[in-house]
């Protein structure tokens, strides 16, 4: 699996950290730059698993929150922030996330990684309720507040 890795300034310190992991899980990590605003930094990477460049991303600010926020808006595209293994497999698992949004401020750099690999191994378990789910968000985010 291609892997979209993109950071801001403050996710700087983490790129060889998420690099790495990826790596040792036998994917391959796609380095869309360093960007010194998280905005641009999610862009890149949503573009990438959008465009279908890439199956997934990892996006790195100094919380996680804001790139996370920024890469949700774009169509497709699902982030959660990811500060533990379970998050970050479990929004694979049910929420068919493509995205993970790691904090180089809040976690260290054995626990994002351990994040990346629980990330990249896990697989969306097409469970009903999961996928019903998943089509009423589609739906809001095709249509918005509706009527």
């Amino acid at each position: 699996m291609r892997i979209a890795v993109g950071f801001d300034h403050a996710g700087v310190p983490f790129q060889d950290v998420v690099a790495d992991a990826v790596r040792a899980e036998g994917h391959e990590p796609v380095d869309v730059g360093t960007k010194d605003d998280y905005p641009d930094t999610a862009l890149d990477v949503a573009r990438a698993v959008h465009g279908g460049d890439c199956e997934r991303g990892i996006v790195v600010c100094g919380s996680g929150a804001g790139v996370a926020v920024a890469a949700s808006k774009l169509p497709g595209i699902r982030a959660a922030v990811g500060h533990d293994t379970y998050t970050a497999a479990q929004c694979v698992q049910h929420d068919d996330c493509n995205v993970l949004a790691l904090g180089a401020r809040v976690v260290g750099p054995m626990l994002a990684a351990a994040c990346v690999r629980a990330f990249v191994q896990a697989t969306f378990s097409g469970e009903e309720r999961h996928v019903r789910r998943l089509g009423k968000i589609t739906t809001m985010e095709r249509e918005g507040f509706g009527n």
